[in-house]
């Protein structure tokens, strides 16, 4: 399995409501295989020439290469933040057939709607 078609995809929300909302959107669409949202944290960052601190929601976002440009498009379009942080990380190592699960699961068309080989 080539990994490099694998991405972690990490970014923040205020509140626990528009991460389960934004999490939902990205696994309906196919633009992401899993949505993780983790518990609220602390972020402390400079906006604007200020020294802020907020309290966030963290999702871990499982998808593959391909789709990243759409997926990232939908997280700006849906993201309540004027510049929200998406970082990519491509997934050197993992298990082979959750890496192979991930990639079909964000194909455009359902895998069980392809034809057979």
């Amino acid at each position: 399995m080539e990994t490099a078609q694998t991405l972690l995809i990490l970014t923040n929300l205020p509140d626990e409501a528009s991460a389960r909302r934004l999490a939902a959107r990205l696994v309906d669409d196919r633009l992401a295989a899993c949505v993780s949202i983790m518990a609220p944290c602390t972020s402390v960052y400079r906006w604007q020439g200020a020294v802020e601190e907020a309290r966030e929601i963290p999702l871990l976002i499982k998808s593959s290469a391909e789709r990243y440009p759409a997926l990232e498009n939908a997280i700006r379009a849906n993201h309540p933040y004027e510049l929200p942080e998406i970082v990519a990380v491509t997934i050197a190592r993992g298990l082979p057939d959750y890496l192979k699960w991930v990639v079909a699961e964000t194909l455009p068309i359902a895998p069980e709607s392809l034809p057979a080989c």
